[in-house]
């Protein structure tokens, strides 16, 4: 059977439903799984929840679907860019648990290896440890350290955005597009990749693959793309 589909909204076709967990790769808006994003947005699921580094901007990624009040919970580590998330969270319309970065990137990959928890020093001491398990352990000098348990996320659906796949799902991320795109992509029960390129079988270099195409279930290939700048930030010209 194809791993490619035709459109996004195809490729999402018997998958969506209300109030799933989603696990979305990008950071800002750099590797944002956008033509998937549009396409949730499109179907118009509701109550959904994120586990994703930030929710990119007002109007875009995440931020679309904030607009439309389709997401009733975001599990992130960063928010400082969108007014739309503020607002929502400082106002109660939006369940938000504030993960560290790479507790959240851990956590994915935990669940993408059947890895129901893990203990950390991340967060000991802070809001971040309110309600969860403590424990003591050792370090590597022998002294005792507090740790606090980590659930890993297992997601009902995996959205994220690839440079490349070759027609078995097999992936190669674009540099800093890798970020939470990897770790995202294993934890879903279902992975769905939108790609730039898609090439025949066989042809990618083995040794560049960052992904196995057993991860992925299904593929569209959303070019074109255009290049989004979250800041752009310009010289002043000089007096003539």
């Amino acid at each position: 059977m194809s791993k490619l589909y035709p459109d996004a909204s195809s490729a999402l076709d018997g998958v969506l439903r209300n109030n799933m967990l989603i696990a979305a790769g990008g950071f800002g808006l750099c590797g944002l799984p956008e033509r998937l994003l549009d396409a949730i947005r499109d179907a118009g699921v509701t109550g959904l929840t994120f586990a994703s580094n930030n929710a990119g901007i007002d109007n875009e990624g995440i931020g679309k679907l904030l607009r439309t009040r389709q997401v009733k919970k975001m599990i992130s580590s960063y928010v400082g860019e969108n007014k739309e998330f503020e607002r929502q969270y400082l106002s109660g319309e939006l369940e938000v648990e504030f993960c560290p970065q790479g507790t959240l990137a851990e956590r994915m990959r935990a669940g993408g290896a059947g890895i129901p928890g893990f203990y950390t020093r991340t967060g000991v001491g802070t809001e971040v440890a309110v309600g969860k398990e403590h424990k003591d352990f050792p370090d590597r000098d022998g002294v005792m350290q507090t740790y606090i348990l980590e659930h890993g996320i297992m997601a009902d659906l995996a959205i994220v955005k690839a440079w490349k796949a070759d027609t078995t799902g097999n992936l190669i991320f674009r540099k800093t597009a890798r970020n939470f795109n990897l770790p995202a992509a294993t934890c879903g029960k279902i992975c769905v990749a939108e790609v730039e390129e898609v090439v025949p079988a066989g042809s990618l270099d083995p040794d560049q693959i960052h992904l196995a195409g057993v991860f992925v279930n299904r593929i569209v290939c959303g070019a074109p793309y255009d290049k989004k700048i979250e800041f752009r930030t310009v010289r002043e010209r000089e007096a003539a």
